[in-house]
């Protein structure tokens, strides 16, 4: 059972059936319904009726949502928690919603470089494009910070050169002051991405504001992204949903310390001592030094150089820009001499 929020627009509420139909094809001897909240129909109490009178015994909900704002905490919580007292005798289990999963950012990149007209880019391609990720907005601090963090990793993902979270309602920054405030930033190329599943009032409201801050800055680019939809990444994530109330792997997913415990007793992990945990040196010769990003370890792992080492915006400037700090000191002369040279090097290209 799918439990989308519901819109006035019925292109979304067809959208929103796509989406049931892409996961009936992945469970062909499994019924699927999909039901709204509000505004549309059928609502999720008659999605649930639906399997009920087909004699299913145990239901599945999972919320069609991105982010566990009170929508999926509360609304759809409720919802179910009343149909079950009503048929005591039928087992309804819920879900997680799709969060940051794996699948949903491909989703999302890929709907990124679509716009851009890219099907892939290499580290460095993107150093001078801003990134604008529109989030719904909700009175729930955490799920706005999800939207975020989502930036982050798409930022540092693809490589954009700097990036910004606006929110389309309940909270700040707006689309339309954030879309200002990016637009002064000196960016000629802006992409605009809204993370929302499908269309609706909302989405029109996202790519206007787009139209008329472009009107005025025609020196700038700017590229709207299409939303997600019911691609297969999406639909993928739905499926791994499903899967983890199925297996009963639900709760242990939420905890993470006991994840590591319950391996580290199967002996699927070791315990190895990082550079979080203090250890006082007794011997000079097993001090790290810091003239290498590539250092590996006794414990077997590498960080590898940081993809975006040379980002124009990134860890070399801080040499340039007369940062004398510890972590500085510990690299040789001739590291540091190099570093400034890089930097000038580019900093006169651009």
């Amino acid at each position: 059972m799918i439990c989308g929020h519901g819109s006035r627009s019925k292109s979304a509420e067809e959208e929103f059936g796509l989406l049931a139909k892409g996961l009936k094809n992945k469970f062909p001897e499994t019924p699927v319904e999909y039901g709204f909240l509000e505004y549309s129909a059928p609502n999720i109490h008659m999605g649930l009726d639906a399997l009920r009178e087909d004699g299913v015994e145990h239901i599945i909900a999972v919320p069609g949502m991105l982010f566990a704002a009170t929508h999926a905490k509360n609304d759809i919580p409720s919802v179910l928690v009343t149909y079950q007292k009503k048929y005591p005798n039928l087992k309804v289990s819920y879900g997680r919603e799709l969060a940051l999963h794996s699948e949903m950012i491909s989703a999302f990149e890929s709907r990124i470089l679509e716009s851009l007209g890219l099907d892939h880019v290499h580290d460095g391609d993107l150093y001078d494009t801003m990134l604008v990720v529109v989030g719904r907005g909700t009175s729930d601090t955490y799920a706005n910070a999800e939207a975020a963090k989502l930036t982050r990793i798409v930022t540092e993902n693809l490589g954009f050169g700097w990036s910004e979270t606006v929110y389309s309602g309940v909270t700040f920054p707006s689309v339309g002051q954030g879309l200002e405030i990016a637009s002064k930033l000196g960016y000629k190329k802006i992409v605009v991405a809204p993370y929302f599943l499908f269309s609706g009032k909302l989405i029109d409201r996202i790519y206007n504001y787009v139209d008329r801050i472009s009107a005025t800055i025609p020196d700038v680019q700017f590229y709207k992204a299409h939303y997600l939809a019911d691609q297969d990444h999406v639909i993928n994530t739905f499926v791994e949903r499903i899967s983890e109330v199925e297996s009963g792997e639900l709760e242990e997913n939420f905890d993470l310390m006991a994840s590591f415990k319950k391996r580290l007793d199967l002996g699927e992990v070791d315990i190895h001592h990082h550079h979080a945990e203090y250890q006082p040196i007794t011997d000079p010769e097993d001090e790290e030094t810091l003239d290498s990003y590539d250092h590996d370890h006794d414990h077997g792992h590498s960080h590898g150089v940081y993809k975006h080492i040379s980002h124009p915006n990134g860890p070399r400037t801080m040499i340039d820009q007369g940062v004398c700090c510890c972590f500085m000191s510990q690299f040789p002369d001739e590291v540091i001499e190099e570093e400034r040279l890089i930097i000038q090097i580019r900093n006169k290209s651009l």
